[in-house]
């Protein structure tokens, strides 16, 4: 359980992390917009998937601020989990928020009783592969075309796995 504790060590002091729910379907739909997707998830779609029991959802905030700056959000099946999105607000990436956030949700998961986890991850996207390697996650594959970028062109994304307990 080094790895547990690992995780409350590397996480920033900024920053405070805590559920989410229904309610925040529209900030968690804002900030899915500034996420780079070529399809960006609409308000509906965001509430769906809050209200969904299978669904785990954290978000992080700053100061006194009720709005999150950033959420991270899984779907649970048996002992197995995979990361739907992560998104932090683009002035705050870079800060450590991130990472704050990902270890809290691991941890949360991990307490949940989940195994392993899955994300995928556009292939060019350097700083998230590094902050998941950091983290612990480790390529396990590879999809050809899987992600649409706004000029009809496709990228590969990495298939990345973390052991959880």
């Amino acid at each position: 359980m080094d790895w547990f504790r690992s995780l409350f060590r590397r996480r920033p002091k900024a920053g405070r992390t805590g559920p989410l729910d229904v309610s925040h379907a529209r900030q968690v739909a804002a900030l899915h917009h500034q996420g780079g997707f070529a399809r960006p998830w609409e308000p509906g779609e965001c509430a769906a998937l809050l209200a969904d029991r299978a669904v785990v959802t954290d978000g992080i905030f700053i100061g006194r601020a009720s709005e999150p700056c950033g959420f991270v959000m899984s779907r649970i099946a048996a002992d197995e989990g995979e990361i739907l999105s992560i998104v932090v607000a683009g002035g705050k990436r870079r800060s450590g928020l991130g990472q704050a956030l990902l270890c809290a949700h691991l941890a949360q998961l991990a307490a949940r009783g989940t195994a392993r986890l899955f994300l995928e991850v556009e292939e060019g996207n350097a700083p998230a592969i590094g902050l998941y390697r950091r983290l612990g996650f480790d390529t396990v594959g590879r999809r050809e075309g899987y992600y649409p970028k706004p000029d009809g062109s496709r990228v590969a994304a990495l298939v990345m796995r973390r052991e959880l307990g």
